[in-house]
């Protein structure tokens, strides 16, 4: 005779909050918001790099001076900077060996800033007896919050056979920005973080 065994009720809810879980850890570890700061402070600042390199030259970029530790997004800023160097005529190799001109990139500072500006009341932690903490809620008559997006890069180009300086940019910056505002119940936000939209064919 055949028999079903069905997994028992505590199992069950077991599994299914350890699932919960392990989806809420596993989320990613940044919002889009964030990523896209931070994204647009690298091009705003890759967008300055002019490296006068020799016409034509066999480039290896270094990135093993490229300070990871910290840095939100390196492989991004790795391939902003080959499109950069593509641009502007670089032929860019996979071997050192191969290059005329290596070029090491540096990085300073990749991440994001926040600030608060509040008239009103904060949001605070309120005893009650018997019954623990409760958080009162943040009462704002007028309330400025910005992100910033900050990058700072650089690059050094050298001869890859004589290891003398061809080329260096010194310290480029770049920045983007996210403010929300709010007056009294009506808020709205303002960045820099996507292109202004087209109108409509049909609004031309």
């Amino acid at each position: 005779m055949f028999k079903q065994s069905l997994m028992p009720l505590g199992a069950v809810l077991t599994l299914t909050v350890a699932a919960f879980f392990f989806l809420l850890l596993s989320g990613p570890p940044r919002t889009a918001t964030e990523e896209l700061l931070v994204s647009t402070a690298v091009d705003h600042a890759v967008e300055q790099i002019r490296l006068p390199l020799p016409p034509d030259s066999k480039v290896f970029v270094d990135t093993q001076y490229f300070d990871t530790d910290g840095v939100v997004q390196p492989k991004y800023t790795i391939a902003a900077v080959h499109d950069q160097l593509l641009r502007q005529g670089a032929h860019l190799v996979g071997e050192r060996k191969d290059a005329d001109v290596v070029v090491e990139m540096r990085s300073g500072a990749q991440s994001i800033d926040y600030s608060t500006f509040l008239v009103g009341i904060p949001s605070f932690p309120l005893p009650i007896p018997f019954t623990g903490t409760l958080t009162f809620p943040e009462i704002a008559f007028f309330k400025i919050s910005r992100q910033t997006g900050v990058s700072k890069l650089a690059l050094t180009g050298y001869s890859q056979k004589e290891g003398a300086l061809t080329a260096s940019t010194g310290p480029q910056y770049g920045e983007s920005q996210r403010k929300a505002v709010m007056i009294l119940f009506v808020s709205w936000t303002d960045s820099n973080l996507l292109p202004p939209k087209k109108p409509d064919d049909a609004a031309q």
